[in-house]
């Protein structure tokens, strides 16, 4: 099964539901909360997720700072 977002003009609603009734077999209508609520709600997730993965692969301050002292230790060991 698809899911799709449908706008339909206020005065074809009526006309609309009936033809979905006519499908009522292969079509389930609900509405989105989260879409009445926030219209952009699904590409701030989206984004949110992105940052979040981006997130996990960034280096830990104590990670760099001891790679960064690692590298000044060898440097004077040369």
């Amino acid at each position: 099964m698809k899911t799709l977002t449908i706008q339909v003009k206020d005065d074809f609603m009526t006309e609309f539901m009936k033809f979905i009734d006519t499908a009522k077999d292969n079509v389930i209508v609900q509405k989105d909360k989260n879409l009445e609520l926030d219209p952009y709600f699904y590409e701030r997730k989206k984004d949110l997720q992105k940052i979040l993965d981006d997130d996990k692969q960034m280096i830990t301050d104590d990670k760099l700072w001891g790679n960064v002292h690692k590298h000044l230790e060898k440097i004077q060991s040369n």
